[in-house]
């Protein structure tokens, strides 16, 4: 979940980074008491996230700022919508504009991605989830951008869940034990409450794998024809994960093999921001 306290860290850092002291072309050009009213405009159609995010680049920069939300997270708009719209000091205005659109332009532009995965599965039991391949500090904001997409987390950190991946096992074999007999021990030294998963790349690797109990195994770059079989193997036995190679025009191949999980880092680490822009429409001197 989002909170407000993980928002307004994210947003302080980013205006600091911004204004370190204070927009000097706005304290040259703008009266100050000047009074504006901006809206913030979709360029082009996609699914809205961030409205709090959005709200809180003006509410940090100037608590004096109002911004009304005009469309929630999760709704889809089209090119035209006025999606929100903040009023205030002018100076405050032009300040967080920039911070307020690079926040809510990248968390609907993975929104939006998220969707068009989210249609492209639909009838299918499969779940779009993210990857850990975020921009680093924006991890919440891009998590919950996912979510109004109508995808799904996968772990949030390192700290949540045990997930062997190709080099842990390559790591593990160095000691001589046997795959299933090394994942036994690691599942002894576990929680019950933890969740383990294991990748594999080679369908000889599911049944040790899978005999040591784990939660959840996870395909890896396995081709259509492969997950099939592997989900065969499984037989309900793990949760099932796909992950590599997973585009827009592979997605639903992978997805209607029986897979329970589609792992896309595409979501977060190569989507394009939605063109949305914030135009002055009332301007007051006071």
């Amino acid at each position: 979940m989002l909170t407000s306290h993980a928002i307004d860290t994210v947003v302080r850092a980013a205006l600091e980074e911004d204004a370190p002291w204070g927009d000097l072309t706005s304290e040259v050009l703008i009266p100050a008491g000047a009074l504006a009213t901006a809206q913030l405009v979709a360029r082009e159609s996609g699914v809205f996230s961030g409205e709090a995010v959005f709200e809180a680049a003006f509410r940090l920069t100037d608590p004096r700022i109002l911004v009304r939300r005009l469309a929630a997270d999760g709704a889809p708009f089209e090119a035209g919508e006025v999606l929100a719209e903040a009023s205030g000091p002018a100076r405050g205005i032009l300040q967080a504009e920039r911070i307020g659109l690079n926040f809510v332009q990248r968390m609907s532009g993975i929104a939006t991605l998220t969707a068009r995965y989210v249609a492209e599965t639909e009838g299918t039991p499969a779940r779009i989830v993210d990857t850990r391949k975020t921009t680093p500090g924006l991890r919440a904001l891009e998590r919950q951008a996912v979510r109004d997409g109508g995808g799904r987390n996968h772990r949030f950190s390192l700290s949540d869940a045990v997930m062997a991946k190709d080099n842990h096992l390559a790591v593990l074999g160095v000691g001589g034990l046997g795959l299933t007999e090394a994942l036994l021990q690691v599942r002894d030294r576990l929680s019950h409450t933890t969740h383990f998963e294991v990748e594999v790349d080679r369908i000889d690797q599911i049944e040790p794998v899978l005999a040591a109990g784990i939660d959840t195994i996870m395909l890896d770059n396995f081709t259509p024809d492969q997950l099939r079989e592997g989900v065969a193997i499984v037989a309900g036995r793990a949760i099932v994960e796909a992950s590599g190679g997973v585009s827009l025009e592979t997605v639903r191949a992978i997805a209607e093999t029986g897979v329970d999980v589609i792992s896309v880092g595409a979501l977060t680490h190569s989507v394009r921001s939605l063109d949305l822009g914030l135009d002055i429409v009332i301007l007051t001197e006071g």
